[in-house]
């Protein structure tokens, strides 16, 4: 029989021992709604979202609010935040208020909204509604939820985040005429809809715009010193002293470049103690910040490509190609990727899929914000429109990304 008495007293070592470098890590966290005088350059926000929804902590119906803005700009935080608070409020006023978030990323089918809404909002032993996972059909649902509102709450405010990654938007004119339309009999509904597009509503029928009615607000990008603030207010995340002078400045640096996004800045300087822990070391220095910053954005970059089949990794590699060969050149028409594809996919021993079909692939990866598209008009009488696209993300890291895929692993070496 194996001896294990020294992996067990390894294992015993680890679970005794203190972490050196982090105190409050949660606090480094995106998804961590902190106190609000954690909340950094925002109270116009705060004040404005609290506003649209403020007839809700009386058991009246909120504004519908669409909240635009550049990734890492507080819109999750501050939707999430003043929920909470208004939640808090409303029962001092005997009011049974429902709040709910949903990311659309995670949730991207009306039917799939539709059961995270009933189940985050039911409590079974109460209303005696279950709401299986699947098996029922979307209408089911709807009138499931609807149940459940009406006897649980006054008013239910409900964010959808990241709503333009919606398949489509049917699911807002039925929350929003949810009252109207009688589906619910005494509760009130309210939508917070997040977007980083600030042309989302263009994409919405009159129907649906109609129904909503809402109030609209733009939250600007943070700048370089409300995010060494925001860090700054996180620093006790790490143990005293753990911080070098130069790592907040220098984090916030990187994070400017890219939009004034918290979420990367935050996302760097978690980073940054975690290759300094995993090195053993007492302090998190400069140099943990320049790798945690590549990390960040391999990390990003891995998430968006999670789950996307082998052709749209090769039509983005194909790009990634074209870009590291023509390090002058930025943007790329259809059919210089289709080149390159081609010849990818010969040697990857991959099926080719036509012109036509390759140039829908990268329609969605602009949809889906891995790449980027312009237009440029042809000349001369009888020209159309082409379409140019550019990577989101440095040729160098969405190679690395795309080599973690055994069938892209030997295809470094390359040459196009």
């Amino acid at each position: 029989m194996a001896d294990n008495t020294g992996s067990q007293q390894s294992l015993n070592d680890i679970w005794a021992s203190e972490d050196a470098i982090f105190a409050r890590k949660e606090l480094l966290d995106i998804d961590h709604i902190p106190d609000e005088d954690r909340i950094i350059g925002r109270d116009e926000e705060i004040e404005d979202v609290a506003s649209s929804i403020h007839p809700a902590v009386r058991g009246k119906s909120p504004r519908n609010t669409l909240i635009y803005g550049k990734t890492g700009t507080g819109k999750s935080l501050v939707a999430k935040h003043v929920t909470q608070s208004a939640k808090q409020f409303a029962e001092t006023n005997d009011t049974d208020m429902g709040r709910v978030y949903i990311d659309c990323t995670q949730s991207t089918t009306e039917t799939r909204v539709v059961i995270n809404i009933a189940r985050n909002l039911n409590s079974p032993e109460a209303t005696n509604i279950s709401i299986p996972v699947t098996g029922l059909s979307t209408d089911v649902y709807y009138h499931r939820l609807w149940n459940i509102l009406d006897e649980l709450y006054d008013v239910a405010v409900i964010i959808l985040d990241e709503i333009d990654k919606l398949k489509d938007s049917e699911i807002l004119m039925q929350l929003s005429r949810a009252g109207e339309a009688g589906k619910v009999d005494s509760c009130k509904v309210g939508i917070i809809a997040i977007s980083n597009k600030i042309s989302f509503k263009d994409t919405l029928d009159e129907r649906v715009l109609s129904s909503l009615q809402d109030r609209e607000f733009v939250f600007p990008p943070y700048d370089a010193n409300q995010l060494r603030n925001i860090m700054h207010n996180r620093s006790d995340a790490f143990h005293d002293g753990v911080l070098t002078d130069d790592v907040i400045p220098l984090s916030a640096a990187f994070a400017a470049q890219e939009h004034g996004d918290a979420r990367k800045a935050l996302d760097i300087l978690r980073n940054a103690g975690e290759l300094a822990k995993d090195a053993g070391a007492d302090q998190v220095l400069e140099e943990h910040v320049r790798d945690a910053r590549e990390k960040a954005d391999i990390d990003r970059f891995a998430q968006l490509l999670e789950g996307q089949p082998p052709q749209i990794k090769a039509t983005v590699y194909s790009l990634s190609l074209l870009a590291d060969n023509n390090p002058d050149e930025s943007e790329f028409s259809t059919r210089q990727i289709y080149d390159v594809y081609k010849q990818l996919t010969a040697l990857l021993d991959m099926d080719t899929l036509s012109h036509r079909r390759m140039a829908d692939r990268l329609g969605e990866q602009v949809f889906l914000d891995i790449l980027g598209r312009s237009e440029r008009v042809g000349r001369g009488r009888g020209q159309g429109v082409t379409h140019y696209y550019f990577l989101m993300e440095d040729p160098e890291v969405v190679k690395q990304v795309i080599h973690q895929d055994d069938r892209f692993a030997d295809v470094n070496n390359v040459s196009i």
